[in-house]
């Protein structure tokens, strides 16, 4: 079981400490101006560093989305649990028989309705929408990343997949 301690460093930001379930020790600092550094130090000795390195904001963002599985679902996998509570990420297909296809988010009234969110959107040909508006239309065989707890994700399948909305 991995873990991951959290701290604030006060004028400069956060530090996030995690011991992988692999024995590496990494930490991530994220400043207040956006930039994030990244550590990653010897699992036989925890006070040499390995390698560091700095990412500025919007390439930090990519990353996670790509580290995250937003924009690759990895075939082994149907569903990730994340570490934060019950927090869920999952993956579904919109087939062309959905009877949401054509709709927009808002429309739907998906986080209302269901209380999960899409947080990424891919197209069948793999235009990627991180954080899609309420106005994005879905369309068939576009690939959703959702988040919620178990209940939510129930909820938003069967909006989206199962039941006239």
């Amino acid at each position: 079981m991995f873990s991951i301690k959290e701290s604030n460093l006060p004028g400069i930001g956060k530090k996030y400490q995690m011991l992988t379930r692999g024995g590496d020790l990494l930490v991530f600092v994220i400043h207040d101006d956006g930039r994030r550094e990244i550590y990653q130090y010897d699992p036989k000795d925890p006070d040499e560093m390995i390698s560091t390195f700095t990412l500025e904001d919007d390439e930090a963002r990519q990353v996670a989305a790509i580290v995250g599985g937003m924009t690759y679902k990895p075939k082994a996998l149907e569903t990730i649990e994340m570490a934060l509570n019950d927090l869920i990420i999952e993956w579904y297909k919109l087939e062309s028989s959905s009877p949401c296809i054509g709709k927009c988010i808002g429309e739907l009234d998906i986080r209302q309705k269901t209380g999960a969110t899409i947080i990424a959107i891919v197209e069948k040909d793999q235009t990627q929408t991180v954080s899609p508006g309420p106005e994005h239309i879905l369309k068939a065989d576009a690939m959703l990343v959702v988040a919620g707890d178990r209940k939510q994700i129930k909820a938003l399948k069967n909006l989206l997949i199962h039941k006239e909305s």
